[in-house]
């Protein structure tokens, strides 16, 4: 491929620089914080968003009012825009080294801390990539533009915030997300679902699971009143005959109070196979019970509308599947429950055959009495992947790893969900768990080093003046 040995030569002479431009960003702790004055999420976002623009000295930058920014390559309209992100997420418990400091192990070839992955590492990658070409003096017919927004882990406002103000290249994609390339992804639903109880007749004084919306809930609580603790522990027994395996139980008796504790396996929202629901577990408990009022109602509704095991919304009557994007999945993943009122949390993931609008009136037909309430609505992403643009990404991928290259489906979302004809390519490679929002977050120095080629590789197949179509 031209170019390859000139660009892998350049990044090789230029790695140590690549780390300590990556050091200084992985030192901001880029978590969202109160708004202020040129700091629209807080000021560390807005301190790496400095950091990075200062470091594309030598490119035309802008600044758009700290929501994101952006370097050229050239003065030339860009064709190629690469979307990054330098905020994170919290550090969490848990880690083996200082997350915010870069820390290299030379015998595991990684790199730790947080955001080296996600997506600070990929951002330094794609800044030397244009490096590259620039002091290379690659000759382009097409622009690049470098875009680094700083809220993609809340909400991608900056990224809103941005399409207002300019206009995207055609062609855009985002190494925050998987190799080789993600060109599809499901449509996702969110609803909040409410009751009041009025009836006098409550068993429930406290229920509780869940903490995040797009997670299977691992713990769920119940604490009762008025139910007999051999009840409770006949519906345990009997559902153990119902599963091979059922999640951890606890039961407890206390001055006439019975508490249950489910402890399950939690899940990404959008594999939700992956997980052991405690919430859906611990409705089938309460359900066995038989209470009557309200409450009783309620729960009975719910364990049969989200019966334990069951992933793909058939008993609400909004199971779906296609070639391209698979099944749908549903997640009933948090509650709150006093004697006076329920709310519950849904996570819906769906393929291209569905609609959102579709999905939600159907909810909201099975779930009455149940108020529901729609809190986000996002179509599926779909690129084609016989475009110019897909096809240049994967045989990149292919020519550089010897890895087969091809199109992913996810049940995620990526920074280029909103964006038309917008893909995710990189920066995790197959196989690999980088510990993504977790603890020891880390990237190879070897995949850092491979980001950068295939991100320059890129420029030069879509953009330079060589290019035949990028292949």
């Amino acid at each position: 491929m031209k170019y390859q040995k000139e660009i892998h030569e350049y990044l090789e002479l230029h790695q140590q620089e690549m780390l300590d431009l990556l050091a200084k960003l992985i030192a901001v702790r880029s978590v969202q914080g109160d708004p202020a004055e040129n700091a629209p999420f807080g000021s560390e976002p807005a301190n790496a968003l400095r950091i990075m623009l200062d470091a594309c000295e030598g490119f035309q930058t802008e600044n758009i009012d700290f929501y994101a920014g952006s370097a050229d390559l050239n003065a030339l309209p860009p064709k190629l825009g690469i979307l990054a992100h330098l905020d994170v997420v919290p550090e969490g418990d848990g880690w083996t080294y200082d997350p915010y400091q870069l820390t290299y192990e030379p015998e595991t070839d990684k790199l730790y801390g947080r955001g080296t992955s996600d997506d600070k590492g990929p951002a330094t990658a794609a800044l030397f990539a244009m490096k590259a070409i620039k002091d290379l003096h690659i000759p382009m017919k097409h622009g690049v533009r470098l875009i680094f927004g700083t809220n993609e882990e809340n909400g991608s406002a900056d990224l809103e915030y941005y399409m207002k103000k300019k206009t995207l290249p055609p062609m855009v994609f985002t190494p925050d997300g998987d190799y080789p390339v993600i060109n599809l992804e499901k449509g996702m639903c969110r609803l909040k679902l409410s009751a009041d109880f009025n009836d006098h007749q409550s068993y429930i004084i406290k229920l509780k699971a869940g903490d995040v919306i797009n997670a299977v809930p691992a713990y769920a609580d119940a604490i009762l009143m008025n139910v007999k603790l051999q009840d409770v522990k006949t519906a345990v027994q009997d559902l153990q005959k119902c599963y091979i395996e059922i999640p951890q139980t606890q039961i407890d008796l206390d001055n006439g109070i019975v508490t249950i504790s489910v402890k399950g396996e939690s899940a990404h929202a959008s594999t939700p196979e992956k997980g052991k629901n405690a919430l859906t577990f611990l409705l089938k408990i309460l359900d066995a019970l038989h209470c009557k009022g309200q409450q009783g109602e309620i729960i009975h509704k719910l364990s049969k509308l989200y019966p334990y095991g069951e992933t793909n919304g058939q008993s609400c009557g909004i199971a779906a599947n296609d070639a391209l994007s698979g099944s749908l999945t549903l997640v009933c993943s948090v509650i709150d429950m006093t004697t006076e009122h329920v709310t519950v949390w849904n996570d819906i993931r769906f393929p291209v055959c569905c609609t959102g609008s579709d999905i939600i009136q159907n909810m909201k037909q099975v779930l009455a009495p149940l108020t529901c309430e729609s809190i986000m609505c996002d179509e599926p992403h779909h690129t084609d992947e016989n475009s110019e643009f897909v096809q240049t990404l994967l045989h990149i991928y292919e020519h550089v790893t010897g890895l087969k290259g091809e199109c992913l489906a996810i049940g995620g979302g990526t920074y280029v969900h909103h964006i038309e004809g917008g893909v995710a390519f990189g920066a995790t490679f197959p196989g690999t768990d980088v510990h993504m929002h977790g603890a020891d977050e880390f990237i190879k120095l070897e995949h850092l080093m491979l980001d950068a080629e295939m991100m320059a590789l890129a420029m030069t197949a879509l953009c330079a003046e060589s290019s035949n179509g990028g292949i």
